[in-house]
């Protein structure tokens, strides 16, 4: 934690203590989860982000041989049957059966004490758009009678939140939430607010898309925001704050983040990872895909996350980035972070996991927020690779290496086609 923060002392400490008495408990993380290009677990996933092992390759599973774009980040090695049954894999889209995968080990020995106060989200920024083109498909070739009930089923973005309620019979909310590349930040934020209004003593939030496929590669790559080429060299095409960038690489998955109030998780003996601070949202109202260039919408959701976690500019000790690589969304990044941090700019590391892993979409943001919470348990901050030629001197981007450091509180920013903003506030517990 920063001079500042620390000179302030107990009469920080009693702020906080106050506001939580007024807007009801802290909410904390106790599970998390992943299926990813990096690993089929969180602890694969977080040995290779901090070592700066790439999950991305030439693509696979999609004929790509007309496509501009010849790379991205595919689930390798996933078996579905070992999660769910042969019916439920058939009826079931991709990306929610990553995030049944993903839920899984954040529930690995969670039990609700109260399962009508147990909630589930499901956050994504396609939904199931495998299912959907499949159906479509078979309408179109062999009629009416042979489309997959699935997709009526299991086709909105609520799918996997329906699924994962019956199996774990959680009688809370469930629902889908949907923000573009903002989804997953979303869904953690409305969490927190559940948690912290009493509405609910857990929530897990699944965010996960699959988008790897002929139509959203192409139509992406037709809008000029994946980046082409890179077929002999697929390690090398995300590269966030780089001069060369030329667009984000996409990537398949899901992580799951468990969020439980701080009286139901040390009720139950759980281990808390750290706490859920603070979140804040805003839409830029300006384009349908570029982000508003000055960064104001960006920068408000980052200052309304900070002050909703009662701290102040200076008591951010790390950024985990959007950061995806594309020309207009560095360069705006980089201006609200100037914007925001002000002085304290210079002295805060930040990083794109992105970078490594590409973009999960609607499943960057629980990624992203989970990933945070492991830099501040190890005391690491891993890298971003292919930063050749850094473009913003006043970022301080960790490269190429991963950089020990001591963080007690770390912003996560989560932006999205449509002008949708998130960010969120971690701590250390």
């Amino acid at each position: 934690m920063s001079g500042s923060a620390a000179a302030s002392g107990s009469a920080a400490a009693s702020g906080s203590a106050a506001h939580r008495d007024a807007r009801g408990t802290r909410a904390v993380i106790t599970g998390l989860g992943a299926v990813t290009p990096n690993g089929l677990d969180m602890a694969e996933n977080w040995a290779a982000v901090v070592a700066g092992r790439s999950g991305i390759r030439a693509l696979e599973s999609v004929d790509v041989s007309d496509l501009a774009v010849k790379v991205g980040g595919e689930v390798r090695g996933f078996d579905p049957l070992a999660h769910v049954s042969r019916t439920d894999a058939r009826r079931l889209d991709r990306h929610a059966l990553f995030a049944i995968a993903a839920a899984a080990q954040a529930l690995e020995g969670f039990v609700a004490a109260d399962p009508s106060r147990f909630a589930i989200t499901a956050a994504t920024g396609s939904g199931a758009v495998g299912l959907t083109q499949e159906a479509v498909r078979a309408l179109d070739q062999l009629g009416p009678r042979r489309v997959p009930p699935g997709v009526v089923i299991y086709g909105g973005p609520d799918g996997a939140a329906a699924y994962l309620s019956q199996r774990y019979g959680a009688r809370g909310a469930s629902a889908g939430v949907s923000a573009t590349c903002a989804s997953g930040a979303v869904g953690l934020g409305e969490a927190l607010r559940t948690i912290r209004h009493g509405y609910a003593d857990a929530v897990l939030v699944v965010g996960a898309d699959d988008c790897l496929n002929r139509v959203n590669l192409g139509v992406n790559a037709t809008l000029g925001s994946l980046a082409p080429g890179f077929a002999d060299e697929p390690w090398r095409a995300s590269r966030p704050f780089d001069r060369a960038r030329s667009g984000f690489v996409m990537s398949s998955g899901a992580a799951a983040v468990l969020v439980e109030s701080e009286e139901h998780a040390r009720r139950r003996g759980a281990m808390v990872l750290g706490e859920l601070a603070g979140y804040g949202a805003s839409s830029d109202a300006f384009h349908a895909t570029a982000p508003e260039p000055e960064g104001r919408g960006a920068a408000a959701a980052m200052r309304a996350a900070i002050d909703d976690a009662r701290l102040s500019p200076a008591d951010v000790d790390h950024v985990n980035a959007h950061g995806t690589g594309t020309p207009l969304n560095d360069a705006m990044e980089a201006r609200a972070l100037a914007a925001v941090l002000g002085a304290s700019l210079a002295g805060v590391p930040v990083t794109s996991t992105k970078s490594v892993t590409g973009h999960l979409l609607g499943g960057a943001g629980t990624l992203e927020a989970a990933l945070s919470l492991l830099a501040m348990r190890d005391g690491v901050i891993p890298p971003t690779i292919n930063l050749d030629e850094p473009e913003f001197p006043q970022l301080d981007v960790v490269a190429h290496a991963a950089r020990p450091a001591a963080l007690r509180t770390v912003l996560s920013n989560s932006f999205g086609f449509g002008g949708h903003n998130a960010a969120l506030v971690l701590r250390a517990f």
